[in-house]
């Protein structure tokens, strides 16, 4: 093989290569939010692992994208929860356009080096939801804050987390294919 097919082969692989890690990048970086903690991004678990006896105020903010017409705001303004203790909020989402809208949420914890502490067990926002013109709708969200955050010289003085949520509608070009 000469120098120039062989120039010509790792160009080509480059390419391959940096176009795969481009796409896999968004899910890639995804995750390791989710590990980390990385800018309010919060965990994902299965259960609780119980009450520590020493509680945290969570306060819940909503957000829509101004291209979705849905109203969408928290049931509550703020709860004290136990440390450790599975807990559930609510949010109502009502659609207020002529025809069915699809939107998703994004989300995040403030401060941000307590997003690693706060766990979902459920939550309306690991799906897409459909609402009907005129059709409100209660989405649920199971959490709990690990009781770590009591031993982290970073968040060991945290007494509010605000939960975040910020509704878009869905890509209606990306749904039908």
């Amino acid at each position: 093989m000469n120098r120039t097919t062989r120039t010509a082969i790792l160009a080509v692989l480059g390419i391959c290569f940096m176009t795969g890690l481009a796409f896999a990048s968004v899910p890639l970086y995804r995750m390791f939010c989710e590990v980390t903690g990385l800018n309010g991004t919060t965990g994902r678990g299965n259960t609780a692992p119980g009450g520590v006896h020493k509680s945290i105020r969570i306060a819940f903010d909503s957000n829509t994208s101004a291209k979705l017409p849905w109203r969408f705001e928290p049931e509550q303004e703020s709860e004290t929860v136990d440390i450790g203790a599975r807990d559930m909020a609510f949010f109502t989402a009502t659609n207020r356009g002529a025809q069915a809208v699809t939107g998703t949420a994004t989300y995040n914890v403030t401060p941000a080096v307590a997003g690693k502490y706060f766990t979902k067990i459920q939550c309306f926002c690991f799906t897409e939801q459909t609402l009907k013109p005129g059709e409100t709708q209660r989405m649920p969200v199971i959490y709990f804050v690990d009781p770590r955050i009591l031993t982290d010289p970073d968040t060991r003085d945290i007494d509010t987390i605000t939960l975040s949520y910020t509704f878009y509608p869905v890509d209606s070009a990306k749904t039908a294919s």
